[in-house]
């Protein structure tokens, strides 16, 4: 069962490959500009990146001009995208590995 949903879940992901490669950039891309406009180093700005990016936002780094706010907007508008895209896949493979299940009963008699 597990190898089926991983199977499934490696399909999905290779489909949708483009949109989460373009995601991630977008998101790596306004934290790289973020960095250099607020002065951080390149650790301090991949952190910023991904703690905004998954919506946890501890801020501990934040922002301070304009520009580097609405580009903060960005990432965590990206990273609520990649979050249900991620959601999805998962699901998509789970509902594959019920149909492989029902099929696998069905076709043996069922119980």
């Amino acid at each position: 069962m597990r190898r089926l949903f991983f199977a499934a879940l490696f399909q999905q992901v290779r489909i949708l490959w483009p949109i989460f490669s373009g995601m991630l950039i977008v998101m790596i891309g306004c934290g790289l500009v973020i960095g250099q406009i607020e002065d951080w180093r390149l650790g301090e700005t991949l952190y910023f990146t991904f703690v905004t990016g998954l919506t946890i936002g501890y801020g501990d780094l934040a922002p301070k001009h304009t520009v580097a706010r609405l580009l903060a907007l960005m990432i965590g508008l990206s990273g609520i995208i990649l979050t249900g895209l991620v959601a999805a896949v998962s699901v998509q493979a789970l509902n594959a590995v019920d149909r492989d299940r029902v099929e696998r009963d069905d076709a043996s008699g069922g119980s």
